[in-house]
């Protein structure tokens, strides 16, 4: 989902999610979690939401090792073997990705969407697209995609949400401004 700033992506996303009946694992993102360890320790802990002893193994490996942390990819390929053992369909929210401004992050994420085990669903939010091999996943058929101009209202969704909704009974020229 990927949109300028209030256009409602957080709550069209919540509310998606709220309506699936599916379990799901939130991560809001900021400035810290531009640090891969940080970001890979706070995606177990949302991780944990929906099975809570997944990532136990990887948790005490990024803490045990604080200065030499171990490769991404083998603590990814660990995580993903966990995730496999889920049952049930889930979904992970990384809202906010545009504060991401870490090549190791967006790497460990792209070799996620790589090796993404098919019980687990990953919703991005976003206002800019993020540097992730998003082509390849369009092509494969693996992306669904909603925009600015998807999530933005048609004169009709305007004129119904003010005048019925908020009950304002304004005039198209109005609502046209």
């Amino acid at each position: 989902v990927s949109a300028p700033a209030g256009f409602g992506k957080t709550t069209l996303v919540s509310e998606w999610v709220a309506g699936c009946r599916r379990p799901a694992a939130w991560l809001s993102l900021d400035e810290g979690d531009n640090d891969p360890a940080g970001f890979l320790a706070y995606l177990v802990a949302a991780l944990q939401t929906i099975a809570g002893n997944i990532g136990e193994g990887v948790l005490a490996a990024l803490h045990a090792s604080q200065l030499q942390p171990p490769p991404t990819e083998s603590i990814l390929t660990d995580l993903l073997n966990e995730i496999t053992t889920i049952p049930d369909n889930f979904i992970l929210v990384l809202d906010d990705y545009h504060i991401i401004d870490s090549k190791p992050v967006d790497n460990a994420l792209a070799f996620l969407l790589e090796h993404l085990p098919p019980q687990m669903h990953l919703v991005i939010a976003t206002r800019e697209d993020p540097p992730l091999p998003l082509s390849r996943l369009r092509v494969r058929g693996q992306l669904t995609e909603l925009r600015a101009a998807d999530l933005r209202f048609t004169p009709a969704e305007a004129a119904e949400f003010l005048n019925q909704m908020m009950g304002l009974n304004l005039s198209a020229e109005d609502i046209a401004a």
